[in-house]
């Protein structure tokens, strides 16, 4: 007898909690009509700035799920003064990122040395097919112009070490002596 006691107030309580939760307001966003509100900064898409990579595969290594895939060659420059030595850079051939097998997790964004990756908003990037979402390097520097520029520095801030270091110790001056 003690157990139909709990069935019944239980399922009272139960249904009140419903009659509740269908008097309120959702808050459910009805995508593809609107568009989310997201933060300026959010992570979207990886845009690559492709004049300032320098093929120097780090991002590619340091990658947990080798979804980027880069080819370049060598190419060698003409010396700059008369009697210097002719100089070989790295050209940009191919920079492709797989989608279908990125986790988005920022590392190749943050180990890039020459600012060449960055993370881009745009989030819409869907496709029917999934050998569709292996985006070559055109596709990927189109999302540049999407990317919004940095937050300004605090002027409070302490300077960076770099900085300080550049401008090398104070010396004292020292008075001369002599005639």
């Amino acid at each position: 007898m003690s157990e139909r006691k709990g069935v019944v107030p239980g399922l009272v309580k139960g249904l009140a909690t419903t009659a509740r939760t269908l008097t309120r307001h959702t808050h459910t966003a009805e995508y593809p009509d609107v568009r989310p509100e997201l933060p300026p900064r959010s992570r979207g898409v990886i845009a690559l700035l492709a004049e300032n990579c320098t093929s120097c595969m780090l991002c590619a290594r340091e990658c947990p799920d080798w979804c980027i895939y880069i080819d370049a060659h060598k190419e060698t420059v003409p010396a700059a003064t008369p009697g210097g030595r002719e100089r070989q850079r790295n050209v940009l051939d191919r920079f492709a990122i797989d989608y279908s097998l990125c986790m988005y997790c920022g590392i190749c964004v943050e180990v890039c040395p020459f600012d060449a990756l960055f993370w881009s908003p745009q989030f819409e990037y869907s496709e029917l097919d999934i050998r569709d979402l292996l985006h070559e390097k055109e596709r990927l520097g189109a999302w540049v112009e999407t990317v919004p520029p940095p937050p300004a520095l605090d002027p409070a801030a302490a300077e960076p070490a770099e900085v300080a270091s550049q401008r090398g110790p104070v010396r004292p001056v020292r008075a001369r002596s002599g005639a």
